[in-house]
């Protein structure tokens, strides 16, 4: 007897090791290869790629959210080899994700960072360095070197009695701010001199004379955009994903057009450890690009909107789970548990409101727990997770009674909540 779930199955299977396997593997089309990818842990994964005999065009044919969730998720110092494969682009993308924080630049995860690429030696470096915002790299030199003379500049008495640790060309002097960085920093400016003096110069003069907080702004903006064509939103758009609308007033539209540009379809950075859910069902029917784009977006749009870390895999992990759960939620009420219906919702209409509809019902569950109170240990546990920002399922109310919260996944997860304040309102759960 063969399941729903089985025909969505790849039909070649690669086992878990051997010459011949990865033989298997490489025998496949570009396509196929990064399809079947997605069937593996990380560690798997990287050995197949690394072992293809055209691994670099593999690492490039990822999009960059996917190589660098891969080398998260792998560890930086283990995910060497693939960070030495990847394009300047994708170092771009990383570099964009590690190095700030909201809106602020991060000196010491700059230092970390450029540290893993000068690992990587000074080819690879040479390549990168053209790709990278002069800013960024402003950024960063401004953190780390003090610089006196210049172009036309008469040196002053106090730059001619300063004592300088380095200058490449007797125009320029270098002083070190942080003696642990100075080997690091000084073998980079080593590498720009020699291969591109004219950016040098420009760096020179630019931790010099500008303003650090100038800089920041404008390097801010450049990753801004970039990340816009990634499908990453602003923080007020982001915002409102969460916005309440009222359920019973929702109907879903039929007529969903165009989604939204991004540099093409990426699919989700970790595993949903779940039951074979309607919604699954749902997106393995439709196997649509544009709706896997979408769920993308979503989760990038609550990431954003929580100000989370993209390489915290643990929160991109619940924020994946309760962007599922919503969709989920959404799909059983409105399609009443029919998949063929399921398909027409999410065929017409944005998988964005299905999710404001689905958790703008937990918020309708957080209001009416707002109004209980309760003496019982276990019932109070359960009221806190429903009063928390993102209402969250206590799993003392699963089968198995575990202690902990989770995501809420389906339509009966809110019936059971339903069920257990109606029971506090009526005095008999105290």
């Amino acid at each position: 007897m063969t399941h729903d779930n089985d025909r969505h199955k790849p039909a070649l299977t690669v086992l878990p090791g051997g010459k011949n396997d990865v033989h298997e593997f490489a025998s496949l089309p570009l396509d196929r290869k990064l399809a079947m990818l997605h069937n593996f842990s990380a560690s798997r994964r990287m050995e197949l790629v690394l072992d293809d005999p055209a691994a670099a065009a593999l690492v490039h044919a990822f999009q960059p959210q996917e190589l660098y969730w891969l080398v998260e998720e792998i560890g930086i110092t283990d995910a060497q080899e693939l960070i030495a494969l990847a394009s300047p682009d994708q170092c771009r993308f990383f570099l964009d994700m590690e190095l700030w924080k909201g809106d602020s630049f991060i000196p010491e995860k700059a230092w970390e960072w450029f540290g893993y690429l000068m690992e990587l030696g000074e080819e690879h470096v040479a390549k990168l360095l053209p790709e990278l915002d002069h800013e960024l790299l402003l950024l960063f030199l401004t953190q780390e070197i003090t610089v006196g003379g210049g172009i036309g500049d008469l040196i002053n008495d106090e730059e001619r009695l300063t004592e300088w640790d380095h200058s490449f060309d007797d125009l320029f002097f270098i002083s070190y701010r942080n003696s642990r960085h100075a080997q690091l920093v000084g073998a980079l400016l080593d590498i720009i001199y020699r291969h591109y003096h004219d950016l040098y110069l420009e760096l020179m003069e630019g931790v010099k004379h500008e303003l650090f907080s100038e800089v920041e702004e404008l390097a801010g903006q450049f990753r801004s955009g970039r990340l816009a064509d990634l499908g990453f939103p602003d923080p007020s758009e982001a915002a409102a994903l969460y916005a309440y609308i009222k359920p019973a007033m929702f109907t879903p539209a039929r007529d969903k057009g165009d989604v939204f540009p991004t540099l093409g379809s990426q699919r989700l950075p970790v595993s949903i450890e779940s039951s074979y859910s309607l919604l699954q069902r749902v997106l393995a029917a439709v196997d649509s690009d544009g709706i896997y784009q979408e769920i993308n977006y979503l989760v990038n749009t609550a990431l954003v909107a929580e100000e989370a870390s993209l390489s915290d895999t643990t929160t991109v992990q619940s924020v994946m789970e309760r962007v599922y759960g919503c969709l989920n939620i959404a799909l059983e009420e409105l399609s009443g548990g029919d998949e063929g219906n399921g398909r027409d919702i999410v065929t017409g209409e944005y998988l964005k409101r299905l999710f404001q509809f689905g958790f703008s019902l937990l918020l309708d569950l957080q209001r009416q727990a707002a109004e209980v109170k309760s003496d019982n240990y276990a019932a109070n546990k359960a009221l806190k997770g429903l009063k928390a920002k993102r209402p969250r399922f206590y799993r003392g109310l699963d089968p198995d009674h575990a202690d902990g919260y989770r995501e809420f996944r389906t339509l009966a997860d809110v019936q059971t909540v339903k069920e257990f304040l109606r029971i506090l309102e009526s005095g008999a759960g105290d």
